[in-house]
């Protein structure tokens, strides 16, 4: 009896030491499309979340004088609303610290309320509907221009550049398609360019014959898509074989490097022009090749499109927690309010709503098969 009571409190201090001991771990969720027409862009995501955690934790990663392991939840919306707001409260269940993501408007905005229904914190790294932050949760961010800034300019461009008179515009029904749309109709007024034509398509259609051949009659010199590149590709194949010579243009979604792939021979030679809602130029370039070569290294593929800014907006995440020397969203929310963070897309800060302040655009084009970089506006 006595021996065996000796050794209560030797076990009692042994559980203290473990405990004490034992790192304390942050977890990060990510959702984006890993399955169906998008799956190429979600990996590209997904992967830069796991960059830039992997990088995080090797340094070692600390928050307020101690080592934290930093854990990335990775989650499959399928560009699918209804699986974005399941896997939204999957996260808030799984009581996470942050969210990154997601990529598709359509997801994101209800996923949104979930997240601020439960204080979490959220950073797009995507997603350029106005809608998103005007909801003005207090834990919402994006590091990416809106659709406004960016309908609004390509509107701009193709009246005052490109000197369009007849432009025809197509939307994908989404969230998103439709934003950046009715953002391009709004940058054309007071321009004298005439919409010919207003037609619809669906996210998951693949055959567009009978609206193409009805803006064919109208004679278009620019078709704008609002949609991503799965149906652009297609519809660009499908424009070239009704000998729709107009060209087309587009916002992020379409402006990826899958495009050559998706369309074949039909992406011409300077016949697509599309827009990134970011960028950089100038000595910024180097630090972007720089995560490029990286990315190309680790992964064994290049970059797709959002990778630069997942990976910031995961790095901007953390250096909140480490300015508010905790982990607690409550805690580092308001760090992030007012964080100013040298990134691989360049100066990340946030305005009163939670968009990114003086959000750089930049203005594509493709050439030999490829994304080519045409003008980076501010």
């Amino acid at each position: 009896m006595q021996s065996t009571t000796k050794l209560i409190p030797l076990a009692i201090a042994m559980a203290f030491a473990g405990s004490a001991g034992a790192q304390e771990v942050v977890k990060i969720g990510h959702v984006a499309p890993i399955s169906g027409p998008s799956a190429h862009l979600g990996k590209d995501m997904e992967n830069a979340a796991h960059m830039a955690i992997d990088e995080l934790n090797a340094k070692p990663f600390t928050i307020n004088g101690k080592k934290v392991t930093l854990r990335l939840q990775p989650e499959d919306d399928g560009a699918d609303p209804k699986q974005g707001t399941a896997v939204a409260q999957k996260l808030v269940d799984a009581k996470v610290n942050g969210v990154i993501g997601h990529l598709n408007s359509g997801t994101t905005v209800p996923a949104s309320k979930i997240y601020n229904d439960a204080g979490i914190p959220e950073i797009s790294p995507a997603t350029t509907a106005p809608q998103y932050t005007r909801q003005h949760f207090p834990g919402a961010f994006r590091v990416v221009a809106s659709d406004e800034k960016l309908g609004s300019i390509l509107g701009k461009y193709a009246a005052n550049t490109l000197k369009a008179k007849n432009i025809a515009i197509i939307d994908d029904r989404t969230t998103y398609g439709q934003g950046v749309a009715t953002e391009f109709t709004k940058g054309l007024k007071g321009t004298n360019v005439k919409v010919v034509a207003k037609e619809f398509t669906q996210a998951t259609a693949t055959d567009y014959t009978a609206i193409l051949t009805s803006i064919r009659a109208k004679k278009p010199d620019v078709v704008f898509f609002g949609g991503m590149d799965s149906v652009a590709g297609p519809m660009l194949k499908q424009m070239k074989a009704l000998g729709i010579n107009a060209l087309m243009m587009g916002g992020d979604g379409m402006c990826t490097e899958a495009l050559p792939r998706l369309a074949g021979d039909a992406v011409g030679e300077g016949r697509v022009i599309c827009a990134e809602a970011g960028g950089v130029k100038g000595p910024q370039e180097k630090v972007m090749d720089d995560f490029r070569a990286r990315f190309q290294k680790r992964f064994g593929v290049g970059v797709q499109l959002y990778a630069p800014y997942v990976y910031d907006a995961v790095m901007v995440m953390a250096q909140a927690m480490q300015n508010a020397k905790s982990a607690e969203p409550a805690k580092y929310l308001p760090e992030l309010k007012k964080i100013k963070y040298e990134g691989v897309t360049g100066t990340i800060q946030f305005d009163q709503n939670g968009d990114l302040k003086d959000a750089p655009l930049t203005l594509f084009t493709y050439k030999g098969g490829k994304k080519t970089k045409m003008d980076v506006i501010r």
